[in-house]
């Protein structure tokens, strides 16, 4: 089985295709409402994400919910108080906020930039 992720208004779907059913099929990532689409072709399962996530944000409006946002930007670490003291050094010796170093070394590290 291949494995794949397809985006579309900020939420992300894995994509799984199954070879004996001739079929691409997925779920959203990262909100716990269960939200799937499919299709027997690219551009069909393309479709059905967008309508799948479309119709979330319709439905969620309807109802008065706030739609689960998955990866908000905002992320807490948890690391040796040592580890935490040597990294607020490095960024005020960068002439920067911990946040901006941070930031700026996760970016490099896998290419983000």
């Amino acid at each position: 089985m291949a494995k794949n992720t397809i985006s579309y208004k900020g939420y992300t779907g894995s994509v799984n295709f199954d070879a004996d059913d001739k079929l691409f099929h997925g779920r959203i990532l990262g909100t716990t409402d269960v939200i799937g689409f499919e299709g027997t072709s690219v551009k069909k399962l393309e479709k059905d994400f967008h309508d799948a996530v479309d119709d979330y944000l319709e439905t969620c409006h309807q109802i008065g919910k706030e739609p689960e946002k998955p990866f908000s930007g905002r992320l807490v670490l948890r690391l040796k108080s040592e580890d935490h003291r040597a990294m607020a050094l490095a960024a005020k010796n960068a002439g920067k906020s911990l946040n901006s170093w941070i930031v700026e070394k996760c970016s490099k590290s896998f290419d983000l930039s």
